[in-house]
């Protein structure tokens, strides 16, 4: 009865999602990917308009349909999820490859380092990324053994960020955590496109990745989608506005806000460059230090809290990288150092005003 319920909690806590806008570039953006398109990169084939949990859908589905080692499972998975991301994929592949488990977090992490570690392709759910934290020690295996015990077949996805109403239990940005894990890759798409490209990337890298999905975005992002099987390349950070007055990173759902916080300071003659990172570890220090170099001025927003978040990994490196070029500090516009609050979200999270304010501050420097 008591799993019984914490499953319905979740449920209910996943129900209603807020509105944000969706983001998938500007045009310079949208003309790089019609070129990638061309180029092979992204994938030449016909797509169509859907949201970012149905990309998710179409990743799986081509993951489980190209490699018969692949399985995918986790809590609820079997009939679709709390967000609807692995619907119909028990029909298709059968519930040996596509399967619930248990309430247990521990136990779904440690059979998929065992999964991976026999050879095969494991896509484990975590249903909310708030409740990671006891599959965090399974993590480092293929590390600690020296390679004995490979698991580089793993991928775990897991919903992350700010849903409106989630609070503490189901809002958190754990992602900082995972970046002090060696040999780990921690990937964060920011819209459908992108999601679909960097899972399948995700499965097939010979590394254990661990894969956030920005639940906010799972019905409010919408773009179109090449149907084919495509992939975008992981630990490379694109550059989706070019300026010239200060650097913006970010990634996830927060693109979308950082966007909006580019076209208002426009308005003000204020030229930023908009870079989201995408894959957090290995990140892409050269894109970064270039911007940075050209702009002199450089702030980085997430949802997660400040202290310790991986915004201060990036302000630290780039001071190393650029410090002569600087002219001013590095700002960081995060979340608050408390945990995640349910009725005064709206003071925890970096919203637009905060992040046009620290902008103003940064270039009158």
């Amino acid at each position: 009865m008591a799993a019984k319920s914490l499953r319905e909690i979740r449920r209910a806590a996943a129900a209603g999602i807020g509105s944000r806008r969706c983001f998938s570039g500007d045009a310079a953006a949208a003309a790089a990917a019609a070129a990638g398109v061309a180029e092979g990169k992204v994938g030449g084939g016909a797509g169509k308009e859907v949201n970012l949990f149905t990309a998710i859908n179409q990743a799986l589905h081509i993951a489980l349909d190209t490699d018969p080692r692949s399985y995918v499972f986790g809590e609820d998975v079997g009939f679709g999820g709390v967000f609807r991301c692995t619907t119909g994929l028990a029909d298709r592949f059968g519930r040996n490859r596509v399967f619930n488990t248990p309430l247990c977090e521990q136990g779904i992490a440690g059979f998929a380092v065992g999964l991976a570690a026999m050879g095969n392709r494991a896509i484990a759910e975590i249903q909310f990324a708030d409740y990671i934290f006891p599959a965090f020690d399974q993590a480092c295996l293929r590390y600690r053994s020296g390679n004995e015990f490979n698991c580089g077949g793993l991928t775990i996805r897991s919903p992350y960020g700010a849903v409106g109403h989630g609070g503490h239990y189901h809002s958190q940005s754990p992602e900082a955590f995972f970046c002090h894990v060696p040999g780990l890759k921690v990937i964060i798409p920011r819209s459908p496109r992108e999601a679909k490209g960097l899972l399948l990337a995700s499965i097939r890298d010979p590394n254990p990745v661990v894969f956030f999905e920005p639940k906010w975005l799972y019905r409010l992002a919408v773009e179109e989608v090449p149907e084919e099987d495509y992939m975008l390349p992981l630990s490379e950070a694109e550059v989706i506005r070019k300026g010239s007055d200060i650097t913006l990173i970010g990634w996830g759902a927060q693109l979308a806000v950082l966007e909006e916080a580019c076209e208002d300071t426009a308005k003000d003659g204020i030229s930023c460059e908009l870079i989201d990172l995408r894959t957090l570890i290995p990140w892409d220090k050269e894109t970064v230090e270039a911007s940075v170099s050209k702009t002199g001025k450089l702030l980085v927003s997430h949802e997660a809290p400040i202290t310790g978040g991986f915004g201060a990994e990036i302000a630290a490196s780039i001071t190393e990288r650029c410090f002569q070029r600087l002219e001013a500090p590095v700002a960081r516009v995060c979340g608050l150092d408390t945990p995640f609050p349910l009725v005064y979200e709206t003071f925890y999270m970096p919203t637009k005003n905060k992040v046009l304010d620290a902008i103003k501050a940064t270039v009158n420097y």
